[in-house]
């Protein structure tokens, strides 16, 4: 079995901003439909293909992050994952274009599920290297005080 590299340790601020992000569109999209003039049913719809989206898309994220790492992906699954994610964004588009909303309404829904996609991803990919990168160093606690002080 081959030694994979270990992945840099990802910033506290990049992880800090990734889970603020994905937490902002969750809240905002959520917000968005609880306040939407739709029918329960065409609410249930767009949260059930939110969630289809974020599974899909964090599919696609471990199984391109697994091949390049040399870990065996079948075709099938990667490919089931993309066709999830463009089977998600083209019932959101269609979904949406059917709404009876107003134009920036549907906007802010699209940009919400985009936005949402995106940071799914980033902390998909944070999660993964905080676990392969292991326990945090205690050299911070350990520091010379002398050493950051500045002359």
């Amino acid at each position: 079995m081959s030694q994979h590299p270990v992945p840099a340790r990802p910033t506290a601020a990049f992880v800090g901003a990734s889970w603020v992000a994905l937490i902002i569109a969750l809240g905002a999209f959520a917000i968005g439909l609880w306040n939407a003039e739709l029918v329960p049913s065409e609410k249930g719809f767009l949260g059930t293909l939110l969630l289809l989206g974020l599974f899909a898309a964090i599919s696609v994220q471990k199984s391109v992050r697994d091949r390049a790492e040399g870990v065996p992906v079948t075709g099938i699954f990667l490919g089931l994952a993309w066709a999830m994610v463009l089977t998600s964004l083209v019932l959101v588009a269609v979904a949406l274009g059917n709404a009876p909303l107003e134009l920036s309404e549907k906007g802010f829904f699209g940009l919400g599920f985009a936005m949402a996609l995106f940071a799914v991803v980033a902390v998909q990919k944070n999660v993964r290297d905080l676990a392969a990168a292991g326990p945090a160093p205690a050299a911070a606690a350990e520091a010379d005080p002398a050493a950051t002080v500045w002359h």
